[in-house]
């Protein structure tokens, strides 16, 4: 890992304060990336309130935000992001299957319309940096508008997230060894 993180007892007011905050929050535990957000406590403070919301307070249940999240995972190969969701999604009653898909960069066969579109939106936004006016207009109909701004919000907020934990290298738990190639 290449950035050392701060215990409690190290950190600054402004950080502390960050801390507390996170671990008083919806998680119980400071997300990991907020550690090296850290370095930024004002930053931190906003991404990892804006993280909260993004992942526990969408129209999408966790179900569907979890596809976002795994495709914004996948796309930036980012291998502490997609252990953490993977195991998530599992536990939000995601198919095994569509998990695998994703994973091995393959579209996978959805029974859920609105989960058909998040998927789609999703890859669109990543590889397409944005959305064709026909996905757009499909999108409307299926999840909302409100719905598109917010798969763009967890796209680009686990965006961050994965650059940040590529970037400093954080390290899968012990004995835990990355599915992503």
């Amino acid at each position: 890992m290449r950035l050392r993180l701060l215990s409690p007892g190290e950190m600054s007011a402004d950080q502390k304060q960050t801390y507390d905050e996170s671990i008083a929050g919806k998680r119980g535990k400071p997300p990991p990336p907020m550690m090296a957000w850290l370095n930024s406590p004002e930053m931190a403070r906003h991404a990892t309130r804006l993280g909260g919301f993004l992942r526990f307070d969408t129209i999408f249940g966790a179900k569907l935000s979890e596809i976002a999240i795994l495709v914004t995972a996948r796309h930036w190969t980012s291998h502490y992001e997609w252990y953490a969701h993977k195991r998530l999604a599992l536990k939000a009653g995601l198919d095994p299957e569509i998990i695998d898909d994703i994973r091995d960069r393959r579209t996978p066969q959805f029974d859920d319309p609105k989960a058909r579109m998040v998927y789609d939106v999703a890859k669109s936004l990543h590889e397409g940096h944005g959305v064709a006016k026909g996905l757009y207009d499909e999108a409307v109909k299926v999840l909302s508008e409100r719905g598109i701004v917010e798969i763009i919000g967890l796209c680009g907020y686990y965006t961050m997230v994965s650059m940040t934990l590529n970037t400093f290298e954080f390290p899968l738990p012990e004995g835990e060894v990355s599915e992503l190639a």
